[in-house]
C-alpha cells in the first residue's frame, strides 16, 4: 500500500522543516511538498494531488479559513488544520476541514513530540480515510413534535470524534428548550471544550456549557466533558442527576472518553436514557452504548452516508448497540420520536 501523501502548509520555515522532517520518519506518510502560503498551496495541490494537507490557520497573504472556503468547493481535499487556542478552528472545521490539532510551543521538546508522535500522525491517518464532500446533509427538517412530558426524568447522552464538532451542532440546533438534559463527550483538546461549548450555546436555542463536578444536569442544557485529563460521568443524587469530572487514565485512548459517560449513564438512568453514537474513528462509545441499551435505554446511531468517519457508529452498531440507524440529518426528529415514547 502506497504512503500517504501528505502537503505541509505553514509560513515558520521552521516549523515547517519541523513538520517534515518527522513526518517523513513514518514509513506511512509521504510529504510529496511543502507551501508556506495558500497561493504556493493552491499550485502544489494541482500539482501533487495530495491525500492530505496540513493546514495552519495564521498564514500571510490569505489566512487559511478563507483558504479553505475558496478551496473547498472546487477542490474536496481532507484536511488537518493545525491550530494555537483559537476558536478559528471551529470556523475551519465548517469550512470542510477535517479535524484540528492545537500548535504546540516550539521551545517544549515533551510538548512537541506528543504534538507530531501522538496527535499530528494520527489525524492525518485518520483524516485519509475520512469522508469528504456532501457529508454533511443539510435537508430541512420535518416538523418536528416538541418534547414536553415531565413525568418522567429523562436523560441524553451524546458521544462523537472525528466530524463531530459540526454533526452534533447541526442536530443539537434542533432542539427546543423542552429536550431533557443532556451530558456530551466530544473528543477534542483541553481548552477547545471551553470555547465548543460558547459557541453551541451562542448558536442554539438550549444552554450549553462546559461541565465541572456537581453541576446539575437540567431540561434544556447540555453539559459538555472538559477536555485534558478528566472523564465525565453521570451520577443520580436523590431524584436528581449530576456529573461528576474526575482524573483519570485514558480509556480507548481518549480522556475524557464516551465509553466512560455512557457506562455511567447506563448505571445511574438505566431505561430512562437515550443514547446518541456520532461519527468518529475507533470503538470509543461502543460498549457503553450497549451497557446503556443492555439497561433499557434507547439508542441511535449516526449512519455511514452521513459520517466524516464511520467508526465509532460502525462499532456500535456491528455489537448490537445501535437500536436505530439515522441519517444526521435525521438524528434530531429521531431524537424527539423516541423520547415522546418513553
Amino acid at each position: 500500500m502506497r504512503p500517504i501523501r501528505v502537503l505541509v502548509v505553514e509560513d515558520s520555515m521552521f516549523f515547517r522543516e519541523l513538520l517534515v522532517r518527522n513526518l517523513n520518519r513514518d514509513s506511512d506518510i509521504q510529504v510529496v511538498a511543502t507551501a508556506k502560503d495558500p497561493f504556493e498551496a493552491r499550485d502544489a495541490i494541482l500539482e501533487y494531488r495530495p491525500d492530505v494537507m496540513t493546514l495552519d490557520v495564521e498564514l500571510p497573504r490569505m489566512n487559511g479559513i478563507e483558504f479553505l472556503k475558496k478551496l473547498m468547493p472546487q477542490f474536496p481535499l481532507r484536511v488537518v488544520v493545525i491550530s494555537a487556542l483559537s476558536d478559528k478552528v471551529f470556523d475551519a472545521l465548517n469550512a470542510g476541514a477535517v479535524d484540528f490539532v492545537a500548535k504546540p510551543a516550539v521551545s517544549d521538546r515533551r510538548q512537541l513530540e506528543d504534538f507530531i508522535y501522538k496527535e499530528l500522525l494520527a489525524k492525518i491517518k485518520i483524516a485519509s480515510m475520512a469522508r469528504i464532500g456532501n457529508v454533511r446533509n443539510t435537508m430541512p427538517q420535518p416538523q418536528m413534535q416538541q418534547y414536553i412530558r415531565k413525568d418522567k426524568n429523562l436523560i441524553v447522552a451524546i458521544g462523537a470524534s472525528t466530524g463531530g464538532t459540526e454533526a452534533v451542532c447541526s442536530v443539537v440546533k434542533e432542539f427546543g428548550p423542552d429536550i431533557p438534559g443532556i451530558v456530551a463527550v466530544q473528543h477534542m483538546p483541553p481548552g477547545f471544550t471551553e470555547m465548543y461549548a460558547k459557541r453551541l450555546d451562542h448558536e442554539c436555542k438550549i444552554r450549553v456549557k462546559e461541565a465541572r463536578t456537581g453541576d446539575q444536569v437540567l431540561p434544556g442544557q447540555l453539559l459538555l466533558a472538559p477536555g485534558g485529563d478528566c472523564h465525565m460521568r453521570l451520577v443520580k443524587v436523590g431524584t436528581n442527576y449530576q456529573v461528576e469530572c474526575r482524573q483519570g487514565p485514558k480509556v480507548n485512548g481518549h480522556c475524557p472518553s464516551v465509553d466512560v459517560l455512557f457506562e455511567s449513564v447506563a448505571k445511574a438512568a438505566g431505561p430512562n436514557a437515550l443514547g446518541i453514537i456520532f461519527t468518529g474513528m475507533g470503538g470509543d462509545g461502543a460498549k457503553g452504548l450497549l451497557a446503556m441499551r443492555q439497561a433499557g435505554a434507547r439508542t441511535i446511531g449516526q449512519d455511514e452516508s452521513t459520517c466524516v468517519v464511520y467508526g465509532m457508529p460502525k462499532v456500535a452498531y456491528d455489537i448490537g448497540a445501535v437500536e436505530y440507524q439515522e441519517k444526521l440529518h435525521d438524528i434530531a426528529r429521531k431524537t424527539y420520536s423516541v423520547l415522546n415514547t418513553m
